[in-house]
């Protein structure tokens, strides 16, 4: 019984984590308004996170081996600057429902790999059924009554790469889990994040007027996105993946259009049409479902 309760708290973090990620568009959308480019705002909030990482992580400046090593710069890579470099740059090509749509994908995608790469790993039906309505009401949301599909090619296979990227760090962290501490394992992802950050400003250079910086609506805004929705929701997301599964924890990441719809009708006061609302009763029954299978469908029935 205190096993299934604690299983219920870390499907609980995962929720609150892709809550508070539903919400950072707000505070992105504020410092891109003030000037900070898209590499400058992960490049500020990864190096707060790492910073404030220091006082809570364990000591240990390197992985066990070399081959431990570079598994780490690849999850610096595919948890931090490839993913978030590729989604911003195709936010600036295609339509924001686009990639909304597209990223929705990286639950799918997570399953499928995983099921290629781990032995003994089967694709469950439940989890299949879940994702499809779960998907159906992500497009609802994301259109939010507006039918606008766009096809670009650009945009959409960066959106495509991002969720692929998402998708590969989930598998490094089911692989990396079993043997290094979350906060070992959160503190080197920020690490390389970083560091593979810092080739892509060659094409384009820092160019932030650090007088912006001081002010206290971009301050307080960085410092959201750095301490709280960077350090502490990837300590609270690598603690659910190495006790939910990776599989079971990114299917969560259908709920963050939802949040995202609920906050613009809060913070913008766009409308919620009927659209909207139908496509949350689909994410949350396909979320639910993909947990808890069709019974519940099968008792309605009867």
């Amino acid at each position: 019984m205190g096993e299934v309760r604690g299983m219920w708290f870390y499907h609980l973090i995962a929720i609150v984590t892709v809550i508070v990620w539903g919400t950072t568009f707000v505070s992105t959308k504020i410092l891109l308004s003030y000037g900070l480019s898209p590499m400058e705002i992960l490049l500020y909030r990864f190096a707060l996170a790492y910073v404030a990482m220091w006082f809570v992580a364990p000591r240990k400046i390197l992985a066990r081996n070399y081959k431990d090593e570079l598994l780490f710069v690849m999850a610096g890579l595919c948890g931090g600057s490839l993913y978030f470099v590729s989604e911003n740059t195709a936010l600036g090509i295609t339509l924001a429902s686009n990639v909304s749509l597209i990223l929705c994908t990286a639950p799918i995608l997570t399953a499928f790999l995983t099921f290629l790469f781990t032995k003994g790993e089967k694709l469950d039906r439940k989890l299949i059924w879940g994702s499809l309505i779960a998907f159906v009401g992500v497009a609802l949301v994301v259109f939010n009554g507006s039918f606008i599909l766009k096809i670009n090619p650009v945009g959409d296979v960066l959106t495509l790469i991002a969720a692929l990227m998402w998708a590969f760090y989930g598998l490094i962290l089911k692989r990396m889990g079993a043997r290094y501490p979350v906060l070992f394992i959160t503190r080197k992802v920020f690490f390389y994040g970083i560091i593979t950050l810092f080739p892509m400003f060659l094409f384009r250079p820092i160019q932030t007027d650090w007088h912006v910086l001081v002010k206290p609506v971009v301050g307080l805004n960085l410092l959201f996105l750095g301490l709280v929705a960077s350090m502490l929701c990837y300590i609270m997301w690598n603690t659910a993946v190495k006790q939910l599964g990776v599989v079971r924890t990114t299917n969560y990441i259908y709920i963050v259009p939802l949040v995202t719809l609920i906050t613009s009708a809060i913070v913008i006061d766009e409308i919620i049409t009927i659209v909207g609302l139908f496509g949350s009763v689909f994410i949350l029954s396909g979320v639910y479902v993909a947990e808890r299978g069709l019974k519940c469908f099968r008792l309605l029935r009867s």
